[in-house]
């Protein structure tokens, strides 16, 4: 039996639900591999398998850390599985043995958030740089939820494209089991997800102030985690005096896709991304999309959203505008949202990173 280790350390992360989606699916479509998932400790009980094949194994090992270097390497040797599947760029670098990486985007290397300490965030990404092209080397195959990422990173290292393997990330819909969340709006635009400076929500809350001249009683919903940058935007509206923003803290996923279902649109500000899950979850629940036209975002959601200049706020707030006042446009994107989710999936996603696993080791085992 064929023996697997999946580097699920970032499961209870902004980026988890890759994870946890994937590993959901390939408990269905595989019953004939040995599947180790690799977990923090403060995360062993966040997953439990279905499937006998499945098995949970702490790997409490940070990012970037000597430990994940050596510790984590070790660990993986003892394991001696046929192949690792790291679900981030960070990984022991001198791993001898046969693995894969997925991409997600190349923020690290091309973004700059201001709560972290200016120094230490860019020896970081002068760390990541090398490591990333280390990665990009030594990885049998690369996986990337979008062709913007697979084209970044093949202008980063001169690898083969073929080694990059496209694996769409998906949106699951429970609508059965949404959860009212008490908000002071009637009406509301929302966002969610974590808010580094690269997401670009202080210009959604100028954008927001502006559109409160036109629509006096609209609400700004932030759904995340308060943490350091979360808190940063606090103070920035605190000290504009802006009015009618919330920010929700972290949401469990039903009370999450309540807002979905009844916001007036979702808006997605970001400057970058690798593929932009939220705003496939928002049209899963039938709400109309409001994107930056930045990255990969126009390949994602297509005709299925309304776009702006993310440097723009006087852009941002005349798209928004134009879906909160047209109502034919309103029901456009509702209907176009609907066909594009339904042309990704998390099924399908499990079954092309299985293939993915399967030429990586008989690749390896040739040689």
């Amino acid at each position: 039996m064929r023996h697997i280790a999946i580097d699920a350390r970032i499961i209870n992360s902004s980026t988890g639900t890759y994870v946890e989606r994937l590993l959901h699916y390939l408990q269905q479509i595989d019953k004939s591999t040995k599947y180790t998932v690799l977990v923090l400790a403060k995360d062993k009980d966040f997953w439990r398998p279905t499937s006998d094949n499945f098995r949970v194994k702490v790997a409490d090992f940070k990012n970037y850390s000597l430990s994940e270097q050596f510790g984590f390497n070790r660990l993986l040797k003892k394991l001696s599985p046929d192949l690792v599947h790291f679900c981030m760029p960070q990984q022991p670098i001198l791993y001898p043995g046969a693995h894969v990486t997925t991409f997600h985007d190349l923020t690290l290397l091309k973004t700059y958030n201001s709560d972290k300490n200016w120094l230490v965030f860019h020896f970081k990404q002068w760390v990541g740089k090398f490591v990333f092209k280390r990665v990009l080397k030594t990885s049998r195959f690369i996986l990337t939820p979008s062709r913007f990422t697979k084209n970044e990173l093949l202008k980063l290292v001169k690898i083969p494209a073929d080694k990059i393997a496209v694996t769409p990330e998906s949106a699951d819909v429970f609508i059965d089991k949404l959860v009212p969340y008490e908000q002071p709006f009637k009406r509301f635009i929302l966002y969610v997800g974590h808010q580094s400076d690269y997401k670009n929500i202080r210009r959604l809350g100028d954008a927001h102030q502006k559109l409160l001249e036109k629509h006096p009683d609209l609400g700004l919903v932030l759904v995340g985690k308060i943490n350091n940058s979360s808190s940063s935007n606090q103070n920035y509206f605190k000290e504009k005096g802006y009015r009618n923003i919330i920010f929700t803290d972290f949401l469990p996923n039903e009370e999450r896709d309540w807002l979905y279902t009844n916001a007036a649109a979702y808006v997605f500000p970001s400057l970058m991304e690798g593929f932009g899950l939220p705003g496939l979850e928002a049209m899963g629940y039938g709400t109309p999309v409001v994107s930056s036209n930045a990255t990969c975002l126009p390949e994602v959601y297509d005709d299925a959203a309304h776009y702006f200049d993310p440097n723009n706020t006087d852009d941002m707030a005349r798209a928004i505008d134009d879906v909160l006042t047209d109502d034919n446009l309103r029901n456009k994107l509702i209907k176009e949202g609907y066909k594009q989710i339904a042309k990704y999936s998390w099924l399908r996603t499990a079954e092309q990173t299985r293939s993915v696993y399967i030429d990586a080791i008989r690749n390896y085992t040739s040689e």
